[in-house]
């Protein structure tokens, strides 16, 4: 366990080595994170005064007379979220393999990638919504063995498309056929049996908690207060912090992305990576 805590520790260093020598690449997932919010805005209220949410999380069995339409309407809402999302992150992508090849990125240069990507960026949307939606409905429909299996389907999904997005850039191919190209480039070099990767997940969960903490002390001190801008600076504080490591973790999350796909293709993720990180960059079952 402490030793894979290390090794996304120095994960986290390299990325942030990129980060420090493109500092703009951190706008993407702040693009992503306010067209999410304006996304959600612009479906939310219509969704759910015709209850799409619910339509979709319960697989369409409750039919109010609209059931079919609400399902629609839920499912364009995913849609369309998973673009935005995937649009930022063939930003960012974009930008930080141009990065690892020693080119100088702009913002212009990573929204010009996603650009010419689009097409397939939103077909890899309707793609991953599908999956999504079907998998929460069968899930919502089995029992505990079934939701295990379900589970373990939906690991294998985020796994085998983990390449997804560099996939897309460099290579051109539609989606479909970018996520079989994934799962072959994960097979051939990381072997068959994957059981997992470690990530920058537990090292950011661990600064979480610990600002958390710092910033509960005073919010505790405080319950009893009657100035409710005394009770809320602190909140307002543990909302940033949190957002900014959400920020910062997705930024990283898609340099390190980048450089496992070059890794994969190249057999070097270039001097920002140490291959012996991107080389146990996966598990296998024992």
């Amino acid at each position: 366990m402490f030793s894979s805590f290390s090794r996304s520790w120095e994960l986290v260093k390299a990325s942030w080595a990129v980060l420090r020598a493109d500092k703009e690449l951190v706008v993407f997932p702040i693009v992503s994170m306010i067209g999410m919010i304006i996304v959600s805005i612009a479906f939310i209220i219509p969704a759910i005064a015709a209850g799409a949410f619910d339509a979709v999380a319960s697989g369409g069995r409750n039919n109010h007379g609209n059931g079919v339409l609400s399902l629609i309407v839920g499912f364009l809402f995913y849609v369309v979220i998973y673009s935005v999302i995937f649009f930022a992150n063939t930003a960012l992508v974009g930008a930080a393999m141009m990065r690892l090849r020693g080119e100088n990125p702009t913002l212009r240069d990573g929204f010009r990638i996603a650009s010419e990507h689009a097409t397939a960026i939103l077909g890899y949307a309707v793609i991953s919504a599908t999956v999504g939606v079907v998998l929460n409905s069968i899930a919502r429909r089995s029992g505990f063995i079934g939701q295990i299996v379900i589970s373990i389907i939906g690991f294998v999904w985020n796994i085998a498309t983990y390449l997804v997005v560099p996939v897309l850039v460099v290579e051109k191919l539609g989606p479909i056929d970018a996520i079989k190209r994934s799962a072959a480039l994960l097979k051939a070099t990381w072997g068959e049996q994957l059981a997992g990767n470690f990530s920058m997940g537990a090292v950011f969960g661990l600064i979480g908690v610990v600002g958390t903490l710092i910033l509960g002390i005073p919010l505790c001190a405080l319950s009893g207060s009657d100035s409710a801008a005394a009770i809320a600076v602190p909140i307002i504080l543990m909302v940033l912090l949190w957002v900014a490591i959400g920020v910062l973790s997705s930024t990283l999350q898609g340099i390190y992305t980048a450089a496992l796909y070059r890794y994969a293709t190249e057999g070097s993720a270039g001097d920002f990576f140490s291959d012996d990180i991107v080389k146990n960059a996966f598990r296998t079952k024992q």
